[in-house]
């Protein structure tokens, strides 16, 4: 009988006579590129310039090992579902291009959010084994901490540590700050790392929250959980995005119930409500921002649209814009330019102030808009997948993927108001939560078989 040929594990090419054949464990590097990309988020070009390269990075190594060895790196299902959510974003967007108001500039942007592929693949493979979720997961709560305690230093002194460190090293470089002196003078909320001039603190650290809520409760148990989930629902609520606190409160009730008990869990929401309360009397933001919700219990139409901050009139665009065009939509990011031929009230001045309406502000509503009823239905096929692979998944598999679903789940949660998903910042933070997820679940290590998958 010949002899097996001694292969290499990572290329399927032979090997010397005598060498032995070197294992593969995976991009060992995938975590750190994946923490440093989300630690740079503060300043946007470089985080996009670290996403580009690790997905050139990706895919050469890919390429020059002719894709073999796939299986050191993300088990079958997690390549699977890993392509098929990323292709449930970007094949909307590719068919809606063709009856785009811009088209050469939707073709443009669609070709270029194909670099995304190979950063999913690589983010996927960073929690594809024990070691890898360590780190990833755990940098991820690390850097979120990092963002909290700065965020609550600026609730107290009035600036943010962090923002003020990275505006005095633009000043230097650059010879002008991060921000204008009209958008630090607007400010009027807590904005931390992020800066006056990208007011998204809140909705991102009520997204990532999961990961931080659970390794401060596998670490230090209910106490630990209980003292992180307020100092993080504080700046949550300081931070001033109504989404945010939504958001929050899901990821709360969601985290907390398995921890504390649905009775003590009543008791945390109850507390959690006076504590809303108490901010209300001491901050004028939050008292500002309640006055404004309780707008939404008037009869009438106006009193609704001051509670959603003209986002009534914004959701009549989106449905005039989906009735116009319900096949593909008017094109991934063209709401803008779709907007004043759907402006229910044109020429009045809005709640927004000057200028059209930049996306919907709810996820379904951008879908159908942008992309038309084929890409809420490619959505639709995207997140069945995902929760087909959650349903067959062993419970060890869910609880290794927990921060990562939650984290998903509530990011895109129908019933609540949305950044726009097919921008640069929020579709990518969207896509990496879904490849955490489906490297996670799916990881390469231990029981990654879906059951009935097959």
């Amino acid at each position: 009988m010949p002899s097996t040929p001694n292969l290499s594990t990572d290329t399927g090419r032979p090997l010397p006579p005598g060498a032995r054949p070197r294992p593969v464990h995976g991009w060992r590097w995938a975590p750190a590129w994946i923490l440093a990309h989300v630690a740079l988020w503060p300043a946007p070009g470089y985080a996009e310039a670290v996403l580009a390269l690790g997905a050139l990075a990706a895919l050469a190594k890919l390429l020059l090992s002719r894709f073999r060895g796939g299986e050191q790196l993300l088990s079958h299902q997690a390549w699977a579902l890993t392509s098929v959510m990323f292709f449930a974003y970007w094949l909307p967007e590719l068919v809606s291009a063709f009856d785009a108001v811009d088209r050469a500039h939707a073709f443009a942007q669609t070709a270029e959010d194909l670099r995304y592929l190979p950063f999913l693949w690589l983010a996927a493979s960073a929690v594809a084994d024990e070691r890898g979720r360590r780190v990833t997961f755990g940098g991820l709560a690390l850097i979120l901490a990092v963002w909290v305690l700065d965020a609550l230093l600026q609730a107290l002194v009035g600036t943010s540590p962090l923002f003020f460190g990275i505006d005095a090293i633009k000043q230097a470089v650059s010879g002008h700050g991060m921000c204008s002196a009209q958008d630090v003078a607007a400010l009027d909320r807590l904005s931390g790392v992020l800066g006056p001039c990208n007011l998204k603190l809140g909705v991102v650290v009520a997204s990532l929250s999961p990961f931080l809520l659970y390794a401060v409760a596998a670490r230090f148990g209910a106490m630990g959980w209980l003292l992180a989930s307020a100092l993080v629902g504080l700046v949550v609520l300081l931070a001033g995005a109504r989404a945010a606190w939504l958001t929050y409160a899901l990821v709360v009730v969601c985290s907390g119930w398995r921890l504390l008990g649905w009775k003590k869990m009543a008791l945390t929401l109850a507390l959690g409500a006076i504590a809303l309360a108490a901010l209300g009397i001491g901050s004028p933001q939050v008292r500002e921002r309640l006055a404004r919700t309780s707008h939404a219990l008037s009869a009438n139409g106006e009193g609704v649209d001051q509670a959603l901050s003209g986002r009534a009139r914004i959701w009549s665009a989106a449905t005039c814009m989906a009735r116009e065009h319900p096949v593909n939509g008017v094109g991934a990011r063209g709401f803008r330019d779709a907007f004043p031929a759907c402006d229910p009230e044109p020429g009045k001045q809005a709640a927004w102030g000057e200028g059209p309406a930049f996306h919907a502000h709810q996820i379904v509503l951008e879908i159908l808009s942008e992309t038309g009823v084929f890409g809420l239905l490619m959505w639709l096929a995207g997140a069945a997948m995902a929760w087909r692979a959650w349903r067959f998944s062993s419970p060890a598999a869910r609880e290794r993927a927990r921060p990562a679903m939650l984290a998903l789940g509530v990011t895109v949660f129908p019933f609540n108001t949305h950044l726009a998903f097919y921008s640069t910042f929020w579709g990518g933070f969207t896509l990496l939560l879904a490849a955490l997820y489906a490297g996670s679940l799916l990881s390469r290590d231990g029981d990654a078989t879906v059951s009935g998958a097959s």
